[in-house]
C-alpha cells in the first residue's frame, strides 16, 4: 500500500507546485502521542513508532526516527521505498540539513501548519532561504479517503479530592504567571496543560485522558475552542463557573488571528505554526514554556498521597502477575500478546483503574532487545521456559498514573545475561538511593544509573528517565535523567519536591535479549543545614526485582543493602493484599540475600 500511497502524494504534491513534503509525528496541539485521525506519518510511511518524521520529494521519501526505534522501523520500512535515517548518527543528515541538500532556491516546501510547531517552522524559514513555505494545505487529508473521524470523546471533571486543588486556584497561578512575564493574553494548546489547568479529563489520545481543545487566556477571560458534542450539561455549568466561554474547537484560527496589539504568551516549541503565523507582526510574542508545564510538574501533597495509594494498587497487580507468569510458564500456551492481556486483567480488577498509560511493551527473548517493541496479533513471539521475558507498562488511575518495567526470569540464563541483569538492577536501586544538594538537575545524577554499566564499555541508548503526570500523560517535563543535555527535551528543569520522576536503566543486546529495570519515584526534601537543603528520592514502585537474575559477584555490599531495603518495603506494603500461595511467593521473592 506504501508505494501507491506515495504516488498519489506525489501527484498531489505536482498539482499543489510542492517539490518536498514533510510529515511530522504530531496533531494540532504537538502531542507526543496522537489519535488515528492524525497518524498521517504512519499512513504515508508505514512506520507505526511514536516518534518520527517524514520527508516526501519526487524522488525519495525518507523518514528519520531516534535509536529507541531503529531496529523497528528498519523492519517496518522494508519494501515500501522509505528510507530509515537513523537520527543523530555519524553522517546522517537533520532534517533540514537534507531539505537543504535536496532543495534549491525558488523551491516550494510544503506542510500542513497545524501540525508543525512554531519553532520547527521558525527553523525552516532560516535554514532553507529563498524557498517557499507552503503551509496551508493537509495533502496527506486529501488521499486519505478513509480516514477515521476525529475523536470527540465526552469531557469529565476530574474532583479536587484527587488534585488537592481547584481549577479556579490554578487559573490564577498561571494568570500570576503571566502578568510576570508582562503577557496580557497566553495562548494554549498543549492538551495536558489544559486538562490539568481545567481540572478536566477525557479520552480523545489513547491512554492519555487529555481532551482535544485550544485555551486562550486572558486576565479576566478564558476562551475554550473544544467539539461541543463532547460537553454535557455538567461539565457546561463547571466550565462557565470558571469564567470560560466556549467555541467551536477550528474557531481558534480566527480568533487569534483577531488578536492585535497585545504582548502574548506562548510556547513556540508547542503552538502549532498556523496559529502562531496569524498573531505574528502584530503583537509582541513572550516565547517561555507553558506556566502550567512547570507548576504541574510539582504534585500537590494530595496528588503524592494518591499517587502512593494507586501505586500499592498498581504492585498489587504487577506482583500478582509475575507470580502467575513464574508458576505457568512452560504449563500453558503463552504469548507476547496473550501474556500482556493478562496482565491488565489483573489491573482490571483494582478499584479505580481506568486504562493503560501507554500502549504495553511486551517482548520476549530477543524481541526485548528493541526498546519500544510492539507485539500485535499478527506478529508475535511465543514465550518459553528459558531466558527472559520484558514488560513495560503502566496504568491509568483515579489516584494517580503508573509506568513499571520489570524482566522476569522464565528459564535458565546464560552468564553474560546475569551480569547484564545485576547491572540494570544496581542501576535503578543506586539512582533511588540518591541524595543531593537542591538545585541538582536530572544530569548532575545520571551516572549513578550508568556507571556500572560505563565501567564495562556499555551503554544504553535512550534517557534514564522522564516526569509522569497525574492522572495524565506517562512522559511529562520538565524533569528527566540524562546524561547529556538534549534542548529539545525540554527535561532539564531543577529536581523539586513533587515531581514524579521514572528510573529506567536498561541494556539491549540485538539478537539476543533486552533488560530494562524502572521504577517511578517521587522527589521529597531531606535534611535542611548550613550546607543548603538536601533532597532525595522515595521509590513508589512496589514490585519485586526478580532475584533469579540476580548475581551477587557483581554487587557491593551497599548494593545488596539496597536491594534487600527496597524488597523490605515491597514486602511490607504489597502482602497486605495478597493471600495464599501468592503471599508466600511474595515473601521468598523479597527474601534478604546476601553477598
Amino acid at each position: 500500500m506504501i508505494p501507491e500511497r506515495l504516488a498519489a502524494l506525489r501527484e498531489k504534491m505536482r498539482a499543489y507546485g510542492v517539490d518536498a513534503y514533510l510529515v511530522p509525528t504530531a496533531d494540532y496541539h504537538e502531542s507526543e502521542y496522537v489519535g488515528t485521525y492524525f497518524k498521517a506519518r504512519t499512513y504515508i510511511t508505514g512506520f507505526t513508532g511514536s516518534a518520527g518524521t517524514a520527508v516526501i520529494t519526487q524522488d525519495e521519501a525518507c523518514l528519520w526516527t531516534d535509536g529507541r526505534y531503529f531496529v523497528q522501523a528498519a523492519k517496518e520500512l522494508a519494501g515500501t521505498g522509505v528510507t530509515l535515517m537513523k537520527m543523530g548518527q555519524e553522517g546522517v543528515p537533520t532534517v533540514e540539513e537534507y531539505l537543504q541538500a535536496n532543495t534549491k532556491e525558488g523551491m516550494t516546501i510544503g506542510f500542513d501548519g497545524r501540525v508543525v510547531n512554531e519553532m520547527l517552522g521558525e527553523t525552516l524559514e532560516k535554514t532553507l532561504p529563498e524557498r517557499f513555505l507552503s503551509y496551508r494545505s493537509d495533502l496527506i487529508g486529501e488521499i486519505w479517503s478513509d480516514r477515521p473521524a476525529l475523536s470527540a470523546e465526552p469531557v469529565w471533571i476530574l474532583d479536587s479530592k484527587y488534585t488537592g486543588e481547584s481549577a479556579a486556584d490554578r487559573l490564577a497561578k498561571v494568570r500570576e504567571k503571566m502578568k510576570e512575564n508582562g503577557a496580557e493574553v497566553h495562548i494554549l494548546t498543549a492538551l495536558d496543560d489544559i486538562a490539568w489547568m481545567l481540572n478536566i479529563r477525557g479520552n480523545d489520545i489513547p491512554c492519555n485522558p487529555v481532551v482535544l481543545s485550544y485555551l486562550i487566556l486572558t486576565e479576566t477571560e478564558g476562551h475554550l475552542f473544544i467539539q461541543e458534542a463532547t460537553l454535557n450539561d455538567e461539565v457546561k455549568q463547571y466550565l462557565a463557573g470558571l469564567g470560560i466561554s466556549i467555541h467551536p474547537y477550528d474557531a481558534v484560527y480566527d480568533f487569534a488571528a483577531g488578536i492585535t496589539g497585545k504582548t502574548i504568551l506562548l510556547e513556540k516549541a508547542k503552538v502549532n505554526y498556523t496559529i502562531c503565523q496569524s498573531v505574528m507582526g502584530e503583537n509582541t510574542i513572550v516565547n517561555v514554556m507553558n506556566p502550567a508545564s512547570s507548576l504541574k510538574a510539582l504534585k500537590t501533597p494530595v496528588e503524592m498521597e494518591n499517587i502512593r495509594k494507586a501505586h500499592i494498587k498498581d504492585g498489587v497487580a504487577v506482583t500478582r502477575f509475575v507470580y502467575w507468569l513464574k508458576k505457568n510458564i512452560g504449563k500453558i500456551p503463552m504469548d507476547e500478546v496473550s501474556v500482556a492481556e493478562k496482565l491488565e486483567s489483573f489491573r482490571k480488577e483494582q478499584e479505580g483503574y481506568i486504562e493503560p498509560s501507554f500502549g504495553t511493551i511486551s517482548a520476549y527473548g530477543p524481541n526485548a532487545a528493541m526498546c519500544h517493541y510492539q507485539a500485535t496479533k499478527e506478529d508475535f513471539s511465543v514465550l518459553q521456559p528459558k531466558g527472559m521475558y520484558l514488560v513495560d507498562s503502566g496504568g491509568q488511575y483515579y489516584e494517580g498514573t503508573t509506568d513499571i518495567t520489570r524482566t522476569i526470569v522464565v528459564g535458565p540464563l546464560t552468564e553474560e545475561e546475569k551480569e547484564h541483569f545485576t547491572i540494570t538492577a544496581m542501576g535503578t536501586l543506586r539512582l533511588g538511593n540518591a541524595k543531593f544538594l537542591h538545585g541538582c538537575i536530572g544530569i548532575n545524577l545520571d551516572y549513578l544509573a550508568r556507571q556500572a554499566f560505563w565501567e564495562r564499555g556499555l551503554d544504553f541508548n535512550h534517557g534514564t528517565g522522564h516526569g509522569v503526570g497525574y492522572l495524565l500523560n506517562v512522559h511529562e517535563r520538565p524533569n528527566g535523567f540524562r546524561w547529556k543535555m538534549v534542548p529539545e527535551r525540554m527535561e532539564n528543569a531543577v529536581l523539586e519536591e513533587g515531581m514524579l520522576t521514572s528510573d529506567e536503566p536498561g541494556i539491549y543486546i540485538e539478537g539476543s535479549h533486552g533488560i530494562r529495570t524502572e521504577n517511578l519515584m517521587l522527589c521529597r526534601k531531606a535534611e535542611k543545614n548550613s550546607y543548603g537543603q538536601f533532597m532525595n528520592f522515595e521509590f513508589v514502585t512496589m514490585v519485586p526485582i526478580d532475584l533469579d537474575g540476580i548475581d551477587t559477584q557483581y554487587m557491593t555490599e551497599k548494593d545488596v543493602e539496597l536491594l534487600n531495603n527496597y524488597h523490605k518495603e515491597v514486602y511490607e506494603k504489597i502482602s497486605p493484599y495478597l493471600e495464599g500461595d501468592e503471599k508466600e511467593w511474595l515473601k521468598e521473592a523479597t527474601r534478604p540475600i546476601s553477598k
